[in-house]
């Protein structure tokens, strides 16, 4: 039986080059085309020398595949997937041209009207622990930001229980790697080494699929969520801490409160392969390589808040691993399928 052809569009980025590394030992499918317009014509090995057992040319353009990956940037991806679609072909999108639901969210959020709103009805946004029915029936998926990712994931269990208010603050520290593989100033080690700075605080566009993944969870009342990301000298993993108030009425606020808690995030993820809830605060380095969230939810007993911390590789579980991970699920394959290595430690 043949294998499903896999494509990657734009695979010398950091997203698409950790897609490439994930696939080549994919026992379930082949990856048979990838392009780069900077490195058209060289040996994916070459650019990459530790992906030199792939035998594949990079190329300007796809060829013809059962699905593809576009790691394109926003603006640029959604010209790439539509035709795609009309061609059938089935896409996992990771940039963000394809996750909100409201059409005027573009222009707000990220500077461009959409050229087919259409297609965001159709699109399924890809996060398998949510939506993981809608993602295997798909043609095309949404692939969630990294950012969102180990924010949904933190809060899901607490927001669809009704435990807390609506005011929710999340803060979020990344490493460098998920600013792409372009230059830029703030991202040369000498500015980056040594340094941590907040960004966004106006409202950093990732923060439009966080309120409206939430709020599909639990529309009324709706959630006031304020989202501070911050650069932090290291390059791959998300340490994400969210906080809100308990509501009345709900989970009582002592020790047996904060174990009704962590049961509580226990039984919603009991059955999810890649979301691992913990008795301790967990560390980005726990991650590192793997597609895997780790949660650890608690008490503030001093001021009756919810703490919850999430910490996932930005590059894996919040971005390739995820999107690999649906690609599983869209071509009926067992969902851990290419991703059960453990993270690399230390």
């Amino acid at each position: 039986m043949n294998k499903p052809k896999i494509g990657i569009i734009n695979a010398t980025g950091y997203t698409g080059v950790e897609l490439a590394r994930l696939l080549c030992r994919h026992p379930g499918v082949e990856l048979t085309s990838v392009t780069g317009r900077s490195s058209a014509g060289k040996k994916l090995g070459e650019v990459f020398p530790h992906l030199a057992d792939l035998e594949l040319t990079i190329e300007t353009g796809l060829s013809e595949v059962d699905l593809a990956f576009s790691a394109m940037p926003h603006k640029e991806s959604a010209g790439e997937v539509i035709p795609l679609i009309k061609q059938e072909t089935r896409v996992v999108d990771i940039s963000a041209d394809f996750r909100l639901k409201d059409a005027a969210g573009y222009p707000a959020w990220y500077d461009f009207s959409h050229p087919a709103p259409e297609l965001l009805k159709q699109a399924v946004y890809g996060l398998p622990e949510l939506h993981r029915k809608e993602i295997a029936g798909a043609q095309l998926v949404a692939n969630p930001g990294c950012y969102p990712t180990g924010a949904i994931l933190a809060l899901a269990p607490a927001v669809k229980a009704g435990i807390i208010e609506p005011e929710i603050i999340i803060d979020s520290k990344t490493g460098l790697s998920g600013a792409g593989r372009s230059l830029s100033l703030g991202t040369h080690y000498a500015e980056a080494n040594e340094d941590s700075s907040a960004y966004a605080l106006g409202g950093h566009r990732h923060l439009a699929e966080i309120i409206q993944e939430l709020s599909r969870l639990r529309p009324e009342p709706a959630p006031a969520i304020t989202f501070v990301p911050h650069l932090v000298p290291m390059t791959r993993g998300i340490l994400t801490t969210g906080y809100a108030s308990l509501a009345a009425g709900g989970i009582p606020i002592d020790r047996k409160g904060t174990e009704e808690l962590l049961q509580l995030y226990r039984d919603f993820y009991r059955d999810e392969p890649f979301v691992r809830v913990v008795a301790v605060p967990p560390h980005t380095k726990h991650t590192w390589g793997a597609n895997i969230c780790f949660i650890h939810p608690t008490i503030d007993l001093r001021t009756g808040r919810l703490v919850v911390v999430s910490a996932l590789d930005n590059l894996v579980k919040g971005a390739a691993g995820q999107a690999i991970q649906n690609m599983n699920l869209m071509l009926g394959l067992a969902e851990k399928t290419g991703l059960e290595a453990p993270a690399v430690y230390p």
